[in-house]
């Protein structure tokens, strides 16, 4: 997909962060925009500050925690602009808790809202790409979907779904003419870590160092939008040391293991 002027891009947790900085960069290149997340009124100022005007914008509220009924949701965007190009899978949470001390509960949570909500919003989109025999699914897992960190195990487990999923599905919708993009970014500079979660389900409050020192999100829209238009079905925005550490899960699994374990993942 070269060109993405006028093209109805429908991204999800639009309402800070990658998915903000997402909103910004898809209006300048004159897309038209769906903008999804919990926070309407944060959403309405995305769209005003992204000088978006009615005619190329709409606000869809919704929580991917509470996935039935997106069939709704996703007939709302058709009837506004009669299709859907891209849809990006934004939205989710993340964690800062050792196994031993989490609840069942947030395991369970963390489930819904990273992968449950994302495999929901994906099945009420597919059908409408597919008539129009066209479009780019693209989810944002983490390089934590490609190898396992201390205090994310659920996190982790929760971004491996998505990336088999995805892969799966590719396989599944090539013939429909869909393409499928997995973006597994590493320390990105948004409110990811201030808003995991902890064991007992409260959020941690707090910013990481590694998130402090990210990669602008304006920068992980760049590299996105970039592979959408150049058809790429997997990227890792990042620091050396995340990136770097997809490639020795890869190649020196024995090593990663060991390294891993001495990580500073706060």
């Amino acid at each position: 997909m070269k060109e993405l002027k006028n093209k109805v891009v429908w991204i999800t947790g639009a309402s800070s962060g990658i998915g903000e900085a997402l909103a910004h960069a898809f209006a300048k290149l004159g897309s038209k925009v769906v903008l999804s997340s919990r926070k309407e009124a944060d959403l309405k100022k995305v769209v005003s500050d992204a000088g978006l005007g009615e005619e190329d914008c709409l606000v869809v509220p919704l929580d991917l925690e509470k996935y039935d009924g997106y069939e709704v949701l996703a007939a709302e965007v058709m009837a506004k602009f009669g299709r859907i190009d891209v849809l990006i899978n934004n939205g989710g949470v993340s964690q800062r808790s050792y196994f031993a001390e989490t609840e069942l509960g947030v395991f369970e949570r963390i489930m819904k809202i990273n992968f449950m909500g994302t495999v929901a919003l994906t099945k009420a989109v597919l059908p409408f790409m597919a008539a129009q025999r066209s479009g780019v699914l693209v989810t944002v897992s983490s390089v934590t979907g490609k190898f396992g960190t201390p205090l994310r195990t659920g996190y982790a487990g929760s971004k491996h779904a998505v990336v088999g999923f995805y892969d799966a599905l590719r396989a599944e919708v090539w013939k429909d003419g869909l393409e499928v993009l997995i973006v597994c970014p590493g320390y990105i500079k948004t409110k990811l870590s201030l808003n995991a979660f902890m064991g007992d389900g409260s959020l941690q409050g707090k910013m990481d160092s590694g998130q402090k020192n990210g990669l602008s999100p304006e920068l992980c829209a760049h590299k996105i939008i970039s592979a959408i238009k150049k058809g790429k079905r997997e990227i890792y925005p990042g620091g050396f040391k995340e990136v770097a550490g997809v490639y020795l899960k890869r190649f020196f699994p024995a090593l990663m293991a060991k390294v891993v374990r001495k990580v500073n993942v706060r």
